[in-house]
């Protein structure tokens, strides 16, 4: 399996994601021969087979917290990964909010739940998974998460405002995925803006942001006008997302050998 990072879906408001005018089918990392699908929200499965993605390939899946956007077809991936609980080998990783709500049918569907909060790291053969902090007052126990891969670091931020602990959070990472709903001039609790974007990039370099989760204020100002507004602010690489996407994590690696903690080896 080569290294891929897809995009299944840019949509992030509830009118975006209600309208469809943009997917919303979560995130796919392909790294060291496992795969992670990261939000798996409405259509996931639909994308997923569109872009010939095989959710019985699925190592985790991942939910950063309880809200449609970011879980709705989670029992749909559940089932495709496990021959509806025939054959359970995968891992769900998600927050309280989420797994306590949790049916029978989804945790057959699954060989272990891992509930995840802040500051636990989980490794999974050669890649560690950090869960960070997130600030989305709707959802008090949303998270982000932090892949350590030998080739390259990455970060998707889930839905979160900002909040200073980012420059920490956020240091020495390759890869940095941002959920950008608001447009700029617009500041929403919970929500990312292109101010708060500007702001985190000053304090730290990743070699590539990508923006995503795009809400309907932000389309009317296009998603590509804005990543090349921040780009000439920082001087980061920043690119919009669109649906379907594919990048090769590997091409905006550092190049140096990332250090890990090895917390199940």
């Amino acid at each position: 399996m080569a290294d891929k990072l897809i995009f299944l879906g840019t949509g992030g408001d509830p009118v975006v994601t209600g309208k469809q005018s943009l997917a919303s089918g979560g995130i796919v990392l392909q790294t060291e021969g496992m795969q992670f699908h990261i939000d798996p929200g409405p259509g996931a499965l639909v994308y997923a087979n569109k872009l010939k993605i095989n959710p019985r390939e699925n190592t985790a899946i991942l939910l950063t917290h309880n809200h449609i956007a970011h879980c709705s077809d989670l029992s749909a991936i559940l089932s495709a990964t496990s021959f509806s609980g025939l054959d359970p080998q995968s891992v769900l990783i998600c927050p309280e909010s989420f797994s306590n709500t949790l049916t029978d049918f989804n945790k057959s569907c699954v060989e272990r739940i891992i509930t995840a909060k802040k500051g636990d790291k989980i490794g999974l053969s050669k890649v560690e998974i950090h869960v960070i902090k997130a600030v989305h007052p709707q959802e008090e126990k949303a998270i982000g998460f932090k892949f350590l891969c030998s080739k390259f670091t990455l970060v998707y931020s889930g839905d979160t405002q900002y909040f200073k602990e980012m420059n920490e959070e956020y240091k020495n990472i390759d890869i940095l995925i941002l959920n950008l709903q608001e447009p700029p001039g617009r500041k929403k609790k919970g929500h990312l803006c292109p101010e708060d974007v500007v702001q985190l990039l000053s304090k730290i370099k990743p070699n590539l942001v990508i923006l995503t989760h795009f809400g309907s204020k932000l389309l009317q100002h296009d998603p590509i006008s804005v990543a090349r507004d921040i780009h000439i602010k920082t001087g980061v690489q920043v690119v919009a997302a669109k649906d379907g996407l594919v990048l090769n994590p590997i091409d905006s690696s550092s190049g140096q050998r990332q250090k890990r903690l090895n917390v199940y080896s």
